[in-house]
């Protein structure tokens, strides 16, 4: 265990930091489940990446002192996680040694462009939405809120998975539904691996769902290929969209998603009718000339 009152060399001194400091976190603490037997002291290392928003590889190569050179915004995040008082944060970042040319890593401010909502707007029969490169939903048309009707916020693709029971019916395959998210996430994350909003989200659902921490902790080869997405909308019954995402060049990190039906199919008759349902009410126009006679 790391000996607080001899200052190791930094490159051996980090691991050994990180090891002693989870060690003493316990998973209540950390605002997670206490059930089953634990075969460590503390937070386990993939526990800690995952609250920390950062792989459980790139954390294992932090304590193993093969990641020399951690981001500020990464530190931060390992503070918080662990619960370091003011005088080990000091120590932690004295060991860490963070490159100065990574210590900024401002949130991105995503909009969505002008055209591009007027476009999807004019789309009727066809639910689409634009999501930012955490997977926020940044525009959505009239269908596409609809169609997601029954889920109680709309602002986050991962969050509507994980933290919203809609899900679990909404879905035909909720489980495929979660793994893709997961590894769009992943795949992201490994190019920006400081994106404040990134670290943020992955936080915020480590700790409220169970299924993501262990989701999270996997480690991905591929993103799984797009495929039909099968749902229960709550009113128009079952449907089976095809799903297509488009790379937005003019907007880095932004898709555009579209959910297509077949033509002539069951689930276009159901999309036209969730359509119809939803459309708003147009005022009657009253006819003078009628109305006198």
């Amino acid at each position: 265990m790391y000996n607080d009152d001899v200052r190791p060399d930094p490159v051996e001194g980090l691991g050994q930091f990180l090891r002693s400091r989870r060690e003493r976190v316990s998973p209540a603490d950390a605002g997670l489940s206490t059930a089953g037997r634990r075969r460590v002291p503390g937070l386990r290392r993939d526990e800690v990446a995952a609250l920390a928003g950062v792989s459980p590889s790139y954390y294992s190569r932090l304590e193993q002192g093969r990641e020399l050179s951690p981001s500020v915004r990464v530190l931060e995040a390992m503070a918080r996680v662990l619960r370091l008082p003011e005088e080990d944060r000091l120590e932690l970042f004295r060991l860490a040694r963070p490159t100065s040319r990574r210590t900024k890593s401002p949130s991105r401010v995503e909009r969505v462009r002008p055209h591009l909502r007027q476009l999807i707007e004019s789309w009727t029969r066809t639910p689409a939405f634009i999501i930012g490169h955490a997977q926020d939903l940044l525009a959505t048309n009239a269908l596409a809120d609809a169609l997601y009707q029954d889920f109680a916020a709309r602002d986050n693709v991962l969050r509507m998975l994980f933290l919203d029971p809609a899900a679990k019916t909404f879905y035909r395959s909720p489980e495929r539904a979660r793994n893709r998210a997961v590894a769009d996430l992943q795949q992201t994350a490994a190019s920006t691996p400081e994106d404040p909003r990134i670290l943020e989200l992955v936080g915020e659902l480590s700790v409220r769902s169970a299924e993501f921490r262990s989701l999270w902790a996997r480690e991905y080869t591929r993103v799984p290929p797009y495929e039909i997405k099968q749902m229960r909308h709550s009113v128009v019954g079952d449907l089976e969209l095809r799903h297509e995402a488009l790379t937005i060049r003019s907007a880095p990190g932004q898709q555009l998603i579209i959910l297509q039906a077949e033509p002539d199919s069951a689930s276009a008759d159901g999309l036209a009718l969730l359509g119809s349902l939803s459309a708003p009410d147009v005022p009657h126009q009253q006819n003078p000339a009628r109305d006198a006679q």
